[in-house]
């Protein structure tokens, strides 16, 4: 499917299913299909991200993977009161992005359309750039400073896993890049390549545990997820926000895109989102299947030992504050990276 098509369906959606919910008051595209041509190939593993603001509590519409009209669409929530003023976007690394152009869908309070012309202009000063990155950062600290040491194992996997991949992010805002979520490793590879700095990307990786990995273990891993995936998406029955990740729909993206890197010779980079999918399915199950949780937990205990080498939660916590350590590193490679930008106005 061309990429025109899919966004065509993608604003009929909108028009049909978002448009008449309560508390609806606009919506825009976001992700990685930004800024890309009417006539791109959108690859199998690709979905189109669209973001619909609202004031409403409730979620009339699920969030997350839809298919309409032959696309895969990616729907997320935004809560109006996060588009409130132009500051409050310009800081946020993860919403900024969507305003940098003119990725408006439906804008019926008009409100959409005047945080775009205060945003966009803005949006590559050095002031508000830094402000991004100090937003992933504390993100970064916040989100492992929070880890529940009393949850069960895979939901401590997945309370120190993303935050440790927002390390990723943190390089991604001072580039101006898209913050994207399963491709953010090779996206941060991209960076340091582009600005010099690729040497530290080992470091990344080793953070996540994953720097020395051989492509046959990760491969072996990915089988056993696929396994527990195909099991989850079969009894799959109480609500999550990321249900929509862990159906037959979404099996291009979570085990075929892991596997399209692994061909690609990024293996370490598939491993993030191996590790995040396999937790969230044991999510599922510890809820909708126990039975099949405890059959299918060895193999994610094995994946997570040897693709991230941790044992424990105690080793989680060492490991957090191994990446916490290591902010200030970081952080002299995004200023690095801010220096150099030229799309950055000072």
């Amino acid at each position: 499917m061309k990429t025109g098509q899919a966004r065509a369906a993608a604003i009929d959606w909108v028009h049909r299913h978002a448009r008449p919910q309560p508390g609806y008051r606009g919506a825009y595209f976001s992700g990685s299909t930004v800024g890309m041509a009417d006539g791109t190939e959108l690859p199998p593993t690709s979905d189109v991200d669209v973001h619909i603001a609202t004031t409403a509590d409730s979620r009339p519409v699920p969030a997350g993977k839809i298919r309409h009209q032959g696309a895969l669409l990616e729907i997320s929530y935004v809560p109006w009161a996060e588009l409130s003023t132009a500051e409050a976007v310009l800081g946020s690394y993860h919403l900024a992005g969507c305003f940098r152009t003119d990725t408006l869908i439906d804008d019926p309070t008009g409100r959409l359309r005047t945080l775009l012309a205060e945003v966009a202009p803005l949006h590559a000063t050095a002031p508000w750039v830094r402000r991004r990155c100090e937003d992933a950062r504390r993100r970064v600290e916040n989100r492992l400073a929070a880890i529940d040491a009393s949850a069960p194992f895979h939901e401590q996997v997945l309370g120190w896993l993303f935050p440790t991949g927002v390390t990723c992010h943190v390089l991604l805002a001072a580039a101006l890049r898209n913050p994207t979520i399963r491709l953010r490793y090779p996206a941060a590879r991209a960076v340091l390549a582009d600005y010099g700095h690729l040497g530290a990307y080992p470091e990344l990786l080793g953070l996540l545990g994953c720097a020395d990995l051989p492509a046959e273990r990760v491969q072996h891993h990915l089988d056993a997820l696929a396994r527990t995936f195909d099991a989850t998406a079969r009894v799959a029955r109480t609500p999550y926000f990321f249900s929509s990740d862990l159906t037959p729909e979404a099996r291009p993206i979570a085990i075929d895109g892991s596997q399209a890197l692994i061909d690609a010779g990024d293996h370490r980079e598939a491993v993030f989102w191996i590790i995040a999918t396999f937790a969230r399915c044991h999510t599922v199950l510890a809820a909708d299947a126990p039975h099949l949780a405890d059959a299918r937990f060895p193999a994610f205990r094995a994946a997570v030992a040897e693709l991230l080498g941790i044992e424990s939660g105690t080793d989680l916590l060492r490991r957090a504050a191994g990446t916490v350590r290591y902010l200030p590193r970081l952080w002299r490679t995004a200023e690095a990276v801010m220096a150099a930008n030229p799309e950055i106005t000072r």
